[in-house]
């Protein structure tokens, strides 16, 4: 780190802490040039996880909406906000702890249905239902079958 006073590059660290916010460490140094106090500041630098979506255009990773779309698939259903959580956090450290900067949107949404199907078959089937956009009453009903022979 270089001092803001003498421009020397080598200092120490005398104090350490967290900002109110918890976003940034506070560090107190000493210039081992001339001895004076400074103050920096360190954040976390993070990279969004962009979204590949169908149409091939990105965005940005939005856990909003991901939880959003879960709400909706459960409304009317026995699930809690906290489980649906769960699922968001357990989507998004997964796809952050993969080495891509850029998801496909189905991945995403493969990853939704297959936590759903553990939580909840009918919040799945309405999931899958927008997520796949089954163009017809047969598509619809081989994916009941599916669901039906996975539980035999």
């Amino acid at each position: 780190m270089k001092c803001p006073y003498c421009g020397y590059t080598e200092s120490k660290v005398v104090d350490s802490r967290p900002t109110d916010e918890g976003e940034r460490i506070r560090r107190r140094r000493e210039c081992l040039s001339c001895g004076k106090r400074f103050t920096t500041y360190e954040v976390v630098e993070t990279t969004p996880i962009m979204v590949i979506k169908k149409d091939l255009s990105r965005e940005a990773f939005d856990r909003s909406k991901l939880l959003r779309g879960l709400l909706r698939a459960c409304e009317k259903r026995p699930v809690p906000v906290s489980v649906l959580e769960g699922i968001v956090n357990e989507i998004e450290a997964s796809i952050s702890n993969s080495l891509e900067r850029e998801v496909p949107s189905e991945q995403i949404g493969e990853l939704a249905m297959a936590k759903l199907k553990e939580v909840d078959e009918i919040s799945y089937v309405r999931f899958a239902s927008v997520y796949r956009q089954f163009k017809d009453i047969n598509s619809f009903l081989a994916e009941l079958q599916n669901i039906l022979e996975q539980k035999m």
